[in-house]
């Protein structure tokens, strides 16, 4: 009797402890998701307003150098010399790098600037920057020690993605899958899962819309089109590699030849403006979703996903803000639509491939993508989605968008590497 006593002690002094863990956990999932949810939503609709007035006043784009200039300035009158964006946010999750509170300001207002004018950008880094900012300040607000501000931050991380995209299953995921690619934080599931569902109920309570797209043109679990995604996948890891190589190479290159910052933001303006002209439309400025609902549609130019990729690499190379997955999702569904086409793939169900295939090239991030196919473009087809997503992650190689990215184990033998 004595030995049973114990052990049920023992085991309600654990079960207290789980449910006392259980609900701090929740309590600052609720407060994050909240605050952030709220922030988040303000932040769609802030980018709503200024797409649909620079469609409404094309004038406005004329501006883009001086625009460019001006997120110069902000940042410098705020004291920020080198801004780091995702990579900061990524870096915070896994050591005690502290996140700035004039952070969130700041990416939030020149992300607007570099849409209302036209920059080539996405909305996502902003969003992740954003949540990532605003968790940590609520951690520090809440006194938590080193370990649990990793958590809270990407809990704040979830939350800005799922208010701004309406997939919380995806963006709690991603957050826990982006920072060290092969170890999952699942320590932090309960906070992030909760932040999310709550700030997508808050955005969807204000008037937000989910992305959702059906596609047409699912094939049958038969031997040929398994063949054929695996060919568009393996496609498509190269165009993300060339992507990323893109974005990483255009600022250097702007540093080589232009030493001033705001010279060099107002070059990268204008860059994209004589590239708006030699294409004679624009398409390819801002984030772009009327052309990935095409091409999810069935319908792309062959070029588009090559000039979108040029565009956005000058745009954020001079030094605009906003993010690089949603222009990736562009690549990705136009490259896929295109060349879905030609190996005999519907165009619409490439497209759905190609997107889900470069987003997982870019981030490395295999787990999230398989959950965004399914949030985006619902369960049929995800045998398919889930092959082209692995065949995209191995041949991907060890490319990314995030330098402060850790891919933890190799993608070819099970082997620790701690690559970047």
């Amino acid at each position: 009797m004595g030995l049973a006593a114990e052990k049920v002690k023992r085991t309600a002094t654990e079960l207290r402890k789980n449910l006392t863990a259980f609900g701090r956990w929740l309590l600052y999932a609720i407060f994050t998701g909240g605050l952030v949810g709220l922030v988040g939503t303000a932040f769609y609709f802030g980018m709503r307003y200024v797409t649909a007035y620079r469609q409404q006043n094309g004038w406005i784009v004329w501006l883009l150098p001086a625009a460019g200039a001006l997120i110069v300035y902000l940042y410098r009158l705020n004291g920020v010399e080198k801004s780091q964006g995702t990579n900061l946010i990524l870096l915070a999750v896994r050591s005690p790098e502290p996140i700035p509170m004039k952070m969130g300001p700041l990416i939030f207002i020149s992300t607007l600037i570099t849409h209302l004018f036209g920059g080539s950008a996405g909305r996502e880094g902003a969003a992740l920057q954003l949540g990532g900012s605003l968790g940590f300040q609520l951690g520090k607000m809440f006194r938590l020690d080193e370990k649990d501000l990793h958590i809270i931050t990407m809990c704040g991380m979830s939350a800005a993605f799922s208010a701004l995209f309406g997939t919380p299953v995806t963006s709690a995921v991603f957050a826990m899958e982006v920072v060290s690619v092969g170890i999952m934080y699942y320590a932090a599931l309960v906070p992030c899962v909760a932040a999310s569902v709550l700030a997508m109920w808050i955005a969807r309570a204000f008037g937000a819309v989910p992305e959702k797209h059906l596609i047409t043109g699912v094939p049958a679990a038969e031997l040929r089109p398994f063949f054929q995604v695996i060919l568009l996948a393996a496609l498509c890891a190269a165009v993300s590699v060339g992507f990323c190589y893109l974005l990483q190479n255009a600022g250097k290159l702007y540093k080589k030849y232009i030493s001033n910052v705001y010279l060099r933001a107002a070059a990268g303006g204008a860059l994209v403006l004589l590239l708006m002209l030699a294409v004679g439309t624009r398409d390819y400025m801002g984030a772009g979703m009327d052309m990935i609902s095409a091409a999810l549609k069935g319908s792309a130019r062959p070029e588009a996903f090559l000039l979108k990729a040029v565009f956005t690499a000058l745009t954020l190379g001079a030094g605009f803000k906003g993010g690089e997955i949603v222009p990736g999702f562009f690549v990705g569904a136009t490259f896929g639509c295109f060349a879905g086409g030609l190996i005999g793939l519907s165009p619409s169900f490439g497209a759905a491939v190609g997107l889900l295939s470069v987003f997982c090239g870019i981030t490395n991030c295999p787990l999230a993508s398989l959950a965004m196919s399914v949030e985006l473009f619902g369960a049929n087809g995800i045998t398919f989605y889930f092959l082209a997503i692995a065949v995209s992650y191995m041949l991907s190689g060890y490319t990314g968008l995030y330098s402060r990215q850790k891919i933890m184990y190799s993608k070819y033998r099970p082997g620790f590497i701690g690559q970047r």
